[in-house]
């Protein structure tokens, strides 16, 4: 049972979201229980939130692949997977999540919470897809779905737009015109306590160092410097 005060806090949060129907909180608040809290035995619920995650990841992939279908029906299948992966990618989960403060009622372990845990990017992505799978399971599909087009309505814009935010792929590509050249990355160092970590990648043509980039994740270093070798290419030709 949920005592009284995490009650009145998911109230809180489901008076923020405006969300007028009925909301299970014993699903919210399992939403938002890291596992590190059941495994030193201070969730409330008795469950963490990966089951949750794993409904919500196939929620938003099926509403922004149908909002996405229906939308544009001139897109090709290639261009509306592309599409699809920019928005719910995890910096925009990320983003989502913060959007809804999710890390202010993320339950977590005491050493996760020490770490800075309610503000980890892998954290608040796994929390959002766990929320959605939550008021999925309380509220109907189309309630989330109306949720989440409009917390992702900015990554939906820049989708559509063309920026897809997947510059390592545009990168290779673009050399791939020529069948002699070839890519590689490398992360150079990172810096930082674990719930603040910075990295530096660099992306090589050849062997040949073409840009550097940082990022909160290797990933998104890899992203930047494969963005700034593009702009040099841009440049050159």
């Amino acid at each position: 049972m949920i005592n009284q005060q995490r009650k009145a806090q998911l109230e809180q949060l489901a008076a923020q979201l405006k969300l007028e129907e009925k909301v299970d909180l014993q699903l919210m608040d399992q939403a938002l229980t890291h596992p590190s809290c059941i495994f030193e035995g201070k969730g409330v619920s008795g469950a963490h939130n990966q089951r949750l995650e794993f409904l919500g990841d196939a929620v938003v992939g099926l509403v922004i692949g149908e909002y996405l279908y229906e939308k544009y029906p001139q897109r090709t299948e290639g261009e509306l997977t592309k599409m699809r992966a920019a928005i719910v990618c995890e910096s925009s989960l990320v983003e989502g999540a913060r959007v809804w403060q999710l890390g202010e009622y993320l339950l977590l372990g005491r050493g996760e919470e020490q770490m800075g845990g309610a503000g980890r990017v892998s954290n608040l992505a796994d929390c959002f897809e766990a929320f959605i799978g939550a008021l999925y399971l309380s509220l109907g599909l189309e309630k989330v779905r109306q949720l989440i087009l409009r917390v992702l309505r900015k990554q939906i814009e820049h989708a559509v737009k063309g920026d897809l935010g997947d510059f390592k792929t545009e990168l290779q590509e673009n050399i791939q015109k020529d069948p002699q050249s070839s890519l590689c990355y490398k992360i150079l160092r990172e810096e930082g306590p674990d719930h603040a970590k910075r990295f530096w990648a660099a992306v090589y043509l050849n062997e040949t160092e073409l840009a550097r980039g940082k990022g909160k994740t290797k990933k998104e270093a890899e992203q930047n410097a494969a963005k700034l070798a593009l702009n040099k290419l841009r440049m050159r030709s």
